[in-house]
């Protein structure tokens, strides 16, 4: 079916690591330029750079309205740090943090923390799904109206409004509450990868933006489909989940044209970590707008294979053909990440509740 919801754009900055944060600082102010919804910046224990999480915290003020989306793994890591810092993050960017959920699965990055063994993917994407509902929890552990702020009594926080997480997960416990105030957008955007199972499980009960990697619209829709009707046997509305393509795009060969007889159409080809496009901003745009006009997916996320160069061509040429054929807006509709992806803030259940602890 045609698509009905509008085209939502993503861009990966990360690649060779980068010591000077204002390196960072001009690509995500590039992206903001051409009014994409967020960007991502991958991270991992087994590779050299700066945390992700800090980086984007360092760019937070020097942007106004791009989401900003750090890979955070749940392995070997603290749920509840996990889950204040992200909060952190959305109160230091004005309600525009993400969370691209990531889980460390080598011998070599445990023995980093010689807590525990690596284990099998299952389990770690079971944990990774315990972190991101305890989280939530943890997030909705202040009602919004808890802080009173009364200088003339001394009171700070209405102890009444403030919950007890009360979680036990397979290798974790948390009680809470958080130490965070309720982030902005109630809860930070949750990315997660949804291209197969163990992952898809996590992601269809906990991500709000799901990423899919396959080089042809045919199985982007097919897999789109199975992955909505997941979340909506876990009880979730299908209707809160953006289903985005994952790319890798490298723009610096410009436009080819193709031999005579060939498909006219741009296309992908299947490479190391997923789908690749070779070719110009052109031909990209229009790959673009023929997935999503076809209903195969609700957006695409863009890694370019050279930061700056493919990003500058991405915004200036692709970006641009979009919105000059309305198919992509021209400036951020909100000022929250959550208002870019066309999604409510969600309601807090110990408010709804009375307040019950």
């Amino acid at each position: 079916m045609p698509a009905t919801r509008a085209l939502h754009l993503a861009a990966e900055i990360g690649g060779p690591p980068h010591y000077d944060a204002e390196w960072y600082v001009d690509l995500v102010r590039l992206a903001e330029r051409g009014a994409l919804d967020f960007v991502t910046l991958q991270d991992s224990f087994g590779r050299p750079g700066l945390d992700a999480l800090a980086v984007l915290s360092r760019v937070a003020p020097a942007t106004e309205r791009i989401g900003l989306v750090p890979a955070v793994t749940t392995t070997h890591t603290e749920p509840f740090h996990v889950s204040t810092a992200l909060a952190t993050l959305d109160w230091v960017s004005r309600g525009r943090a993400g969370w691209l959920v990531g889980v460390s699965a080598t011998p070599a990055e445990a023995r980093l923390f010689g807590r525990r063994r690596a284990a099998p993917a299952a389990a770690l994407w079971k944990e990774a799904g315990e972190v991101a509902e305890v989280s939530a929890r943890l997030w909705d552990s202040w009602e919004d109206d808890a802080e009173i702020r009364d200088v003339s009594t001394g009171r700070f926080i209405d102890r009444d409004k403030l919950h007890y997480a009360d979680f036990e997960g397979s290798g974790f416990s948390v009680r809470g509450p958080s130490i965070v105030p309720r982030p902005p957008q109630g809860h930070p955007v949750v990315v997660a990868d949804g291209s197969a199972d163990p992952a898809a499980g996590t992601a269809v009960r906990h991500a709000d933006v799901v990423l899919i990697r396959t080089g042809r619209p045919e199985e982007a829709a097919a897999l789109r489909e199975r992955l909505l009707a997941r979340a909506a046997a876990h009880g979730r509305d299908p209707d809160t989940l953006r289903v985005l393509a994952a790319l890798t795009v490298h723009l610096g060969d410009g436009e080819r044209p193709l031999d005579p007889g060939l498909d006219s159409a741009p296309h992908t080809t299947a490479g190391a970590g997923g789908p690749h496009y070779r070719g110009g901003p052109a031909g990209l745009a229009e790959l673009v707008a023929g997935w999503h006009g076809a209903g195969a997916v609700d957006g695409f996320h863009l890694t370019p294979a050279e930061p700056r160069r493919d990003l500058e061509r991405l915004v200036n040429g692709t970006v641009a053909l979009l919105q000059h054929r309305s198919l992509f807006r021209t400036f951020h509709p909100g000022g929250t990440l959550r208002e870019h992806l066309g999604l409510a803030r969600p309601a807090n259940p110990y408010a709804s509740a009375g307040g019950a602890r």
